[in-house]
C-alpha cells in the first residue's frame, strides 16, 4: 500500500475530527443529506465502518477470516442502536475508531496489501482494495453529513486517489451498467471492454454519479442510471 493511501485517510480522518467538533446536540440529531438517517445514525455507521474495515485488514495480515460485520441483520441494529447514544459519546467513538484504523493500516505489513479477503457482499477483494473502500466511505459520507462539505472539496481531500475510488466502486458496484467509458479530465475508467460511449464530468460530479447522489445532469454523455449502493 503506498505511503498516498494512507495519508489520504489520515487526512480524511482530521477532517472529520474537525468538522464534527463543530456539531452540538441538536445538529447531531438533525437530517443528514440520506433518506431515514439523521447525522447520529451516519456518525454511528462511520465509526462501526471503520471498524468493519479494521477486521478486513486484520483478516489480511493474518489470514484468520473477519468479515467486515457481524451475520444478518447486525451491522443496521448496530447503527440504529448507536444512533441512541449520546452525542458526546458518538462524536468521541468516530475519533476514536478512525485513528484505531489508522494505527492497524501503518503497522500492517507490505503483503497484508495483496491478501485476498472479502468484502460486505461476498465478493473478493484485498487489503488495499479494502483500504480504498475506507477512502470512498470518507469522502462520500463527508457530503452526506450536510456540515458544508459538497462533493467538490471532498475530491480536494481525496486528491489522486479518486482514480482508485470510483475504479473500485465501478468494479464492485456498477458491473452491470451499460459499457461507456467515464473520465474527469485526467482519468479515464472504462466500464467493460469496447466501451465507446464517454461520459465527462469534474472529479467532483463523476464520485457523486457513481456514489448515485445528485443528478446526473453535471455530466455530459449517454449517463446511464442506476440505483445507489454506497
Amino acid at each position: 500500500m503506498t505511503t498516498t493511501a494512507l495519508t489520504r485517510v489520515q487526512e480524511l480522518q482530521d477532517e472529520w475530527t474537525r468538522v464534527i467538533g463543530t456539531l452540538d446536540d441538536t445538529a447531531v440529531r438533525a437530517p443528514s443529506a440520506l433518506p431515514g438517517w439523521s447525522r447520529a445514525h451516519l456518525l454511528t455507521h462511520l465509526a462501526r465502518n471503520a471498524d468493519a474495515v479494521g477486521n478486513l485488514l486484520t483478516w489480511a495480515s493474518t489470514g484468520v477470516e473477519q468479515p467486515m460485520y457481524g451475520p444478518g441483520t447486525a451491522r443496521d441494529d448496530d447503527i440504529n442502536a448507536g444512533a441512541t447514544r449520546a452525542t458526546a459519546e458518538i462524536l468521541a467513538d468516530v475519533v476514536a475508531s478512525g485513528e484505531r484504523l489508522v494505527d492497524l493500516a501503518a503497522s500492517l505489513p507490505d503483503s497484508a496489501w495483496t491478501a485476498p479477503v472479502r468484502g460486505r457482499a461476498g465478493q473478493p477483494i484485498t487489503g488495499a482494495d479494502a483500504l480504498t473502500l475506507r477512502l470512498a466511505e470518507t469522502t462520500i459520507h463527508l457530503v452526506d453529513l450536510d456540515a458544508g462539505h459538497d462533493f467538490t472539496s471532498a475530491c480536494a481531500l481525496l486528491g489522486d486517489r479518486i482514480d482508485d475510488v470510483v475504479a473500485n466502486m465501478i468494479r464492485m458496484y456498477l458491473g452491470d451498467l451499460p459499457p461507456i467509458r467515464l473520465t474527469d479530465g485526467t482519468h479515464v475508467w472504462t466500464m467493460a471492454e469496447g466501451s465507446t460511449d464517454l461520459v465527462t464530468g469534474t472529479p467532483g460530479a463523476v464520485l457523486a454519479w457513481a456514489s448515485g447522489r445528485p443528478s446526473a445532469d453535471a455530466l455530459d454523455g449517454p449517463v446511464p442510471e442506476f440505483k445507489s449502493l454506497v
